[in-house]
């Protein structure tokens, strides 16, 4: 697949590649969704200014979650691949959850009640833009205002994203996890 818009091809203005430095694991090339964000340094940060990635209000593995789980309600392939392959292992998420994030449900087998509200949040945000009281309430019951708006504020984000990597036709990553198994994929993919 040939993505919409061209990524920016280095070498990148010192800001952005001060950025991506710091932002991707040592010896990995930039994502081809940061690169192409590069084209345009003020879009560049704007991005990054909302990002949730440092430490917040949540676990590494609540984040997962529902990053996972967003981006693949909104079949953001490229988006889920990369964050499965980069971050499923490392917070725990086995194959069965990683089946279940991204064409199963809460009620799966595989995960603990806390997780399922997790995942019961992400449906009904990606469903209604909104959060039935029952809920709102149990996901209260464990999570603090604060890690609430960050709940919201991560779907919300990872939907955008989603909209980026879709609307683009982001070619996905070589070594990011695939829909149909949950693995990454093979260097022949």
């Amino acid at each position: 697949m040939t993505a919409r818009i061209a990524p920016a091809a280095p070498p990148f203005p010192d800001d952005i590649a001060q950025a991506l430095e710091r932002i991707m694991p040592a010896g990995m090339e930039p994502l081809v969704l940061f690169t192409t964000l590069a084209r345009d340094p003020r879009l560049f940060g704007k991005f990054f200014g909302a990002g949730l990635l440092d430490r917040g209000h949540l676990t590494l593995r609540q984040r997962e979650i529902v990053i996972d789980r967003t981006t693949a309600l909104c079949r953001s392939e490229y988006e889920w691949g990369v964050h499965v392959a980069l971050f499923a292992q490392r917070v725990g998420l086995g194959a069965a959850q990683t089946a279940s994030l991204a064409n199963g449900s809460a009620e799966d087998p595989c995960w603990s009640a806390q997780d399922r509200l997790l995942l019961r949040l992400c449906d009904a945000l990606h469903r209604d833009c909104a959060v039935e009281d029952e809920l709102w309430d149990a996901l209260r019951a464990s999570f603090s205002e604060e890690a609430m708006l960050e709940l919201l504020m991560l779907a919300g984000f990872y939907r955008t994203v989603s909209y980026l990597t879709n609307a683009l036709k982001l070619p996905l990553e070589p070594y990011a996890a695939r829909f149909n198994t949950g693995h990454a994929a093979s260097a022949a993919t």
